[in-house]
């Protein structure tokens, strides 16, 4: 063999390895490029005990039915409200609870007879799924829905299974897997495109005590996040309610769900949750969660008396901000409408505090670039500057695994921050320096970084 043609073989073999290894890497289906682009939602939780006038408590509320659901009444009910005051914070998408711990269904259902068809409120054909939903696609916010079907005071169900002993119980619990896949059926069908279904506590496992649900999501809402069982995850929680996610964080996982028994027993969960896994072969991308009243020993999914001034600080929301939308993390923040129907004035007006503040500090960057060969910012001349936010194109795949900002400050490269994983967002703040340059160095990654955007700021102190 010629030398030609060997080095004609050698180049041919590395760029089939080249290829490979670039088609073994695990991207985001469409519906979870989504996900991450939201960025930030909201979780509007309402049930019959939001009316009561007590203080909530879980342990009772998933077994103590309520006794009268006339108590059920917004006066001043307003969707439209409601969803201007998450737009106001940023968010892009919101999911209200259909059904929560009580079993009882905030919409229009053939299915369960525990729902607003038998209340005297609206006399019996108000629909908040309807109106919510109409609200959302009125100001261009994605709709998703919450379905609580692990606990059900009124019908004894506690942790999916139905209470009680032998055959009378066996039939109770495939009667109860029947009706939430028919309930599912007729929320995934009602309302158009979703952009999420989320099971509260996740939907078991269809082979024992849980419903099947997936394959109807998957029929009736095939561009739908699906959240979640024993089989499937489309996103993963974040491993606490703090709104928070570790570092790194990354989108791949070592299984397609996000909660089983079957996880690895050698691995703290909890941990896998808030990191993910580098070497995952699947994409299972982060969620953070938390209630917007989340002060003072509060921690509040549902409104009730007493709480106004127990909301999270706007210093505290842009801390969960840059911990989450800025480790790889998709946010969502809880909100609690009244008894009148209502996101509370406070509420509303710390919201739209936060949303202002978000964009103070990241709307407008000192300087931005974009492609995969762009990482090197040049401003016009000495520019203070403190933080910078890193993208990576994620329809790639997530290819950095360790990166280093470097700054020119006073004719010399210097190191100002390092990390690891990008993802859809990376922001990193660092101490105020003065530099004519600002680059991103990639010291290890499984493939050629493809960087989507560079941005740099600087944010000045409150």
């Amino acid at each position: 063999m010629t030398h030609y043609k060997l080095l004609n073989l050698l180049i041919g073999l590395t760029c089939s390895i080249s290829l490979f290894a670039q088609s073994a890497i695990v991207t985001p289906k469409a519906h979870q490029m989504k996900w991450h682009e939201a960025e930030m939602g909201a979780v509007f939780h309402y049930d019959l005990h939001v009316f009561d006038g007590i203080r909530y408590g879980q342990g009772n509320n998933r077994i103590q039915p309520i006794e009268d659901m006339n108590i059920f009444n917004p006066t001043q009910l307003d969707t439209d409200q409601w969803i201007l005051a998450a737009k106001s914070a940023g968010c892009k998408f919101a999911i209200l609870t259909a059904t929560h711990e009580t079993g009882f269904g905030i919409w229009q259902s053939d299915v369960n007879p525990y729902c607003l068809k038998a209340v005297k409120w609206r006399e019996g054909e108000g629909d908040i799924i309807r109106d919510f939903v109409n609200s959302c696609r009125k100001y261009g916010v994605h709709p998703g829905i919450y379905v609580g079907i692990r606990w059900n005071s009124l019908l004894g169900i506690h942790n999916f299974k139905a209470a009680g002993d032998g055959e009378f119980a066996a039939n109770r619990q495939k009667w109860y897997k029947r009706y939430c896949e028919k309930m599912v059926e007729e929320l995934c069908s009602k309302y158009g495109e979703l952009f999420m279904i989320w099971f509260d506590g996740g939907a078991d496992d269809p082979r024992k005590d849980g419903p099947d649900v997936e394959p109807i999501v998957n029929r009736l809402q095939p561009n739908c996040l699906f959240y979640h069982n024993v089989d499937r995850a489309d996103l993963r929680w974040g491993g606490s309610e703090t709104g928070t996610v570790g570092y790194p964080c990354w989108s791949t996982f070592p299984y397609p769900f996000s909660h089983s028994n079957a996880t690895d027993p050698l691995k703290d969960h909890n941990e896998l949750l808030r990191h993910g896994d580098s070497e995952g072969k699947y994409w299972v991308p982060a969620m953070a969660d938390f209630p917007l009243r989340d002060a003072n020993g509060r921690h509040e999914w549902f409104w009730e008396p007493d709480d106004e001034l127990n909301l999270t600080s706007l210093p505290e929301l842009m801390d969960i901000y840059e911990k989450s939308v800025g480790r790889n993390a998709t946010l969502i923040v809880g909100l609690t409408p009244d008894p009148n129907g209502l996101i509370p004035e406070g509420d509303a007006r710390r919201l739209k505090e936060w949303g202002e503040e978000i964009s103070h500090r990241y709307g407008k960057p000192l300087k931005c670039t974009k492609g995969k060969n762009k990482q090197t910012l040049v401003f016009p001349g000495k520019q203070p500057v403190n933080c910078c936010i890193i993208q990576e194109d994620i329809s790639q795949g997530e290819r950095i695994r360790e990166y280093q900002i470097e700054a020119k400050i006073n004719g010399k490269w210097q190191k100002v921050c390092e990390g690891k994983s990008v993802g859809h967002k990376r922001i990193e703040r660092f101490a105020d320096i003065e530099a004519t340059s600002l680059r991103l160095v990639v010291s290890n990654s499984i493939a050629a970084p493809v960087i989507k955007e560079l941005n740099a700021f600087y944010i000045q102190p409150n």
